[in-house]
């Protein structure tokens, strides 16, 4: 179902736009929100209709391991889809491998639900995946019955033979990590009992909403300190639900940062899910001074949505705290391209999480803003941005190290430098939002295909 991104690298530059970005968009699908509306859907008893869904080469992957697994899945239109679910328990052991190609997301996930069937499946991805560590999943699985062998540190490739006589646990997690938490929740719902997983910073909620959207039984109470302790009551039978899927607010991160450090531009983003627990970048940036409006909030499938009206003007450096982290965590490279545009010193602390993304993102943010002429530093797990309110020097070549969102960032810096900025390869951006490229110039963005090295 879902074919591979093409081996050849495709380069793309942007350069500072001749008018100020403006009019209209909308961003793909939830990344997060999609991938468990399949997961659900082919748990649920009956058809489940999407709309909205991301058609990104990683969502793809997932819908194609669950139809391995015995889930009917039929694309029906653009980003609408029909899922024939098979019920809690009953996946099918899958006769191929589950290739889950760029997925961090789809791959943990998935494992939660093998963890649980008395089923045998083996699971790779390309590079990158198979150098993400998955020990901190396969840890509370473990105990819960289901065996794994695969290379040092849990990598991919990995064997998975869930447990046959599933067992539940109370799991309190070591760091917030809402894929952690989603894979042991997914796994006991075919556990008998109960499932608890207790978290010390509460972090994305998109899997609670959409098990009670589906007809679990779950509740979920704050704990002393601020975490959440969550509990799932085991082997439900679900009821399939239609699910609206939102606008992605990792997507959209980009889009926004360029209508800000781009002068005079204004750009409506329409439909973007503004879920508190996603929403620690719009937080940030509304402290450094950006302008951004809220306009048309609503709920559409159990998920607080809203019009995004964004303006260009002046930022400040700013001081992001670490609990904001798990609020955010995929929106750092875009917060790190606004903090290059801004006056002042922005220090963004607590980001241990991102050496472990597709890349080291981390390394890779500080690599890309010091070849654009940007003065940055890593002390410790934190990322500090000097800025001087004016554009950066630009006139780099980026390595994105086969990750989208390093990609789009600086494709984003690159509109607003004094000299264009380039990137070696535009193919991973298609894993998360495909069409970013032609979204961007349908705002006024010159980004194309290179005519010579920079």
């Amino acid at each position: 179902m879902a074919e591979p991104i093409s081996a050849a690298p495709r380069p793309l530059v942007a350069r500072a736009s001749r008018q100020p970005l403006s009019g209209a968009s909308r961003v793909p699908g939830d990344k997060s929100i999609s991938h468990r509306a399949l997961i659900l859907g082919s748990l649920a008893i009956g058809r489940t209709r999407i709309e909205g869904l991301l058609e990104g080469e990683d969502v793809l992957r997932t819908a194609a391991a669950l139809s391995l697994l015995g889930a009917g899945i039929a694309r029906g239109g653009e980003g609408a889809w029909t899922i024939d679910g098979i019920g809690v328990g009953g996946l099918f052991e899958p006769e191929d491998v589950l290739d889950l190609g760029n997925s961090g997301t789809g791959a943990r996930l998935l494992l939660g639900l093998l963890a649980s069937h008395p089923l045998t499946a083996l699971m790779t991805g390309d590079a990158s995946l198979r150098r993400r560590p998955m020990g901190r999943v396969i840890a509370p699985l473990s105990r819960m019955g289901a065996q794994f062998r695969g290379r040092e540190g849990g990598r991919l490739p990995l064997a998975v033979t869930g447990a046959k006589e599933p067992l539940p646990i109370q799991y309190r997690l070591p760091v917030p990590s809402a894929q952690v938490k989603s894979a042991v929740l997914l796994a006991g719902l075919n556990a008998p009992g109960e499932t608890t997983v207790i978290e010390p910073q509460p972090t994305r909620d998109h899997t609670e909403r959409m098990l009670a959207h589906f007809g679990a039984r779950l509740s979920v109470e704050e704990e002393t300190g601020g975490g959440r302790r969550i509990t799932l009551e085991g082997q439900p039978e679900l009821a399939a639900a239609p699910v609206a899927v939102p606008g992605d607010p990792s997507s959209a991160a980009f889009p926004l940062v360029a209508a800000l450090i781009v002068p005079g531009s204004e750009v409506r983003i329409r439909g973007v899910g503004v879920n508190p627990l996603r929403a620690g970048l719009l937080e940030s940036l509304a402290e450094m001074g950006a302008q951004i409006a809220f306009e048309n909030p609503r709920e559409e499938g159990g998920e607080p949505v809203a019009d995004l009206r964004v303006k260009a003007g002046a930022l400040r450096g700013a001081d992001i705290p670490a609990e904001r982290a798990p609020r955010m965590i995929d929106e750092y490279p875009a917060l790190a391209v606004a903090a290059a545009f801004a006056n002042g010193r922005t220090r963004m602390r607590g980001l241990q999480e991102l050496r472990v993304k597709e890349s080291d993102r981390l390394s890779a943010i500080a690599e890309g803003l010091a070849r654009s002429g940007v003065t940055v530093a890593v002390e410790g797990e934190d990322l500090l941005v000097e800025g001087d309110g004016k554009p950066p020097a630009g006139g780099a070549t980026i390595a994105t190290r086969l990750d989208h969102r390093i990609a789009m960032a600086f494709l984003v810096l690159g509109l607003g430098a004094r000299e264009p900025v380039a990137i070696d390869d535009a193919q991973p951006i298609a894993t998360s939002f495909p069409g970013f490229v032609d979204l961007m110039k349908g705002l006024g963005a010159a980004i194309e295909e290179p005519a010579g090295c920079l």
